[in-house]
């Protein structure tokens, strides 16, 4: 019997079409007979679509199907869009070898202390020049510069060929911590030969080169310096280059650093321990903030997204039990807003701002810039990597289609722009899109996790639109009336624009039901609770204009 021949293959399982969430699966054999690596198992933020839910992780369905044949997990760098699932997912996964760096596998580590019901993940770590042995695959770990340490690019190899997964990266030859983008073993890779290379997209709308990490710290140096008053500083927990910059530039002006926030002190704790804050003075406690001569403390702080519970927003609303600003004090929000949060932010600095706060953004400074590669940082890697396909990926739909215009006027070959679910198969014959897989969306919700399709997830969205009404009413076996019916109404405006009270609109229309059916009826508990049902929810929505949930239960005594 003729077996079928050998493929590889690659499924994004999140991450295309969207920022966050990743989760690439390569796949190489027979069809019947794939071995699987994954690469990244991320989480991405919920939206107002959602209510109730903070998290959302990607449906690994069908690799959980297959994971006799998964050979390990690979985690290219620490953000939690790329590792923050892990922890959830990795039992379903039958628990395959994780490969990750020091830096990655402390933070990893710490949030699972942290999580009272989270199960030891034993990571492999590895490090730039390592090749891990995995099956039918060989993968290259490659450094490269991001705005967290440790960062990875991954070649892996098959029989087949090459392809080049960036993960993050932009091209920064002084990123002040961590690794520089290796040019000179990308080089190599293109000139060794590169079927495919699955690139990071962010911010292929932005023109010239992204400014480097170095540049920040001197910008940050002098602001500190200049300042008068308390110095508040808040940036992504995990960016240890703007955590070293904003110690060494309190170390050189005699100042103290604060930190606070649990994200802070667990990310100080592990760049500690990798030793990239080594010949800084130790970083200061809150407890200690209200002891310190003002012109003599800079607070690193979490909350540059506007998160209600973190340290910024609880010192914004004069909250915080430790921390505050007074007129003259500066904040710098050392960060991007991420889309979605500018209502939150906008909402603390304009706090800040009419208490007499001084705050200084990336509009006004260089005191932020991205780890994601500009259009002229693609051009290099494509020049350096000369792949024969490219596959544009971490980013809305945009983003991949304006990767994909730039990549085909660099002269590649090929572009594809599959979406998440859809099979792509490299080799062998010309790339194409193949198959479908099972993908899709999980919720956390509260301690658990549950599929998109859970109907509370629907009817929460219902809640929130429409209110509930309950009822209660208590019949005899013959179908009469024992007493008044007994009502809740929640999330409903009390009086109807004419003035009337809702409960009298609900109260009306339940005995209007009732006494207009046939007694036959009446005796049907089901039919009457139906019936009720839609007569309420008919005459709300006559003067609201909205349908609200409504439940009716009848009592036969």
């Amino acid at each position: 019997m003729v077996q079928p021949k050998e493929d590889f293959v690659f499924c994004a399982l999140g991450g295309l079409g969207e920022i966050g969430m990743n989760a690439a699966l390569y796949g190489f054999g027979p069809p019947a007979k794939r071995e699987w690596i994954l690469v990244d198992c991320g989480i991405s933020f919920a939206g107002d679509e959602v209510p109730g839910v903070d998290l959302v992780l990607p449906d690994l369905s069908f690799i959980e199907g297959q994971r006799n044949r998964l050979k390990a997990v690979i985690i290219t760098h620490a953000h939690e869009d790329h590792i923050g699932a892990l922890m959830e997912l990795w039992p379903r996964l039958g628990e395959p070898t994780v490969y990750a760096t020091q830096f990655a596998a402390g933070l990893f580590d710490i949030r699972r202390q942290n999580n009272s019901g989270g199960k030891k993940v034993p990571v492999k770590i590895m490090k730039p020049g390592d090749h891990l042995a995995l099956g039918s695959f060989d993968v290259e770990v490659i450094a490269v510069a991001h705005s967290i340490p440790e960062s990875t690019a991954l070649a892996i190899r098959t029989p087949l060929g090459t392809v080049l997964h960036t993960g993050d990266w932009k091209i920064d030859v002084t990123p002040y911590v961590g690794w520089a983008t290796d040019e000179a073993r990308l080089r190599e890779l293109g000139r060794e030969g590169v079927l495919a290379m699955v690139c990071d997209s962010t911010n292929v709308m932005r023109e010239g080169i992204s400014p480097s990490e170095s540049i920040v710290a001197q910008t940050l140096a002098e602001i500190i310096g200049e300042s008068k008053g308390r110095v508040a500083v808040t940036t992504f927990a995990s960016n240890v280059a703007r955590i070293r910059a904003v110690a060494e530039a309190a170390k050189i002006t005699g100042r103290e650093v604060i930190a606070v926030g649990r994200a802070m002190d667990r990310v100080i704790q592990v760049a500690t321990e990798c030793g990239y804050l080594e010949g800084l003075p130790e970083f200061r406690t809150s407890e200690t903030y209200g002891y310190l001569p003002r012109d003599k403390v800079v607070a690193l702080l979490t909350g540059s997204q506007g998160e209600p519970r973190a340290a910024l927003a609880r010192i914004a609303e004069d909250q915080h039990p430790d921390v505050t600003l007074s007129p003259g004090d500066k904040v710098i929000l050392s960060s991007r807003t991420i889309p979605g949060n500018e209502r939150e932010v906008g909402r603390i600095v304009n706090s800040l701002v009419q208490q007499g706060v001084e705050v200084i953004t990336d509009r006004t400074a260089l005191v932020h810039v991205s780890g994601h590669p500009r259009r002229g940082e693609l051009e290099q890697m494509y020049e350096w990597v000369k792949p024969r396909l490219a596959i544009p990926a971490h980013g809305e739909a945009l983003h991949l289609h304006e990767h994909k215009k730039l990549a085909l006027s660099l002269g590649v070959p090929q572009v594809l722009t599959p979406k998440n679910g859809d099979l792509v198969r490299f080799a062998p014959d010309k790339p194409a899109i193949i198959d479908q897989l099972a993908h899709g969306r999980i919720y956390k919700d509260g301690e658990i996790l549950v599929p998109s399709s859970d109907p509370a997830i629907s009817e929460r969205r219902k809640l929130s639109f429409g209110g509930v009404v309950s009822i209660s009413i208590a019949m005899t076996q013959q179908g009469e009336l024992t007493g008044e019916p007994a009502f809740a109404v929640t999330g409903i405006p009390q009086l109807t624009r004419n003035g009337r009270l809702f409960e009298d609109i609900i109260e009306e229309a339940a005995f209007a039901v009732i006494e207009n059916l046939p007694r036959a009826k009446r005796r049907d508990a089901d039919f009457v609770e139906n019936a009720v049902e839609r007569a309420v929810r008919a005459a709300v929505n006559e003067q609201w204009g909205k349908k609200p949930i409504c439940h009716v239960q009848i009592v036969m005594v």
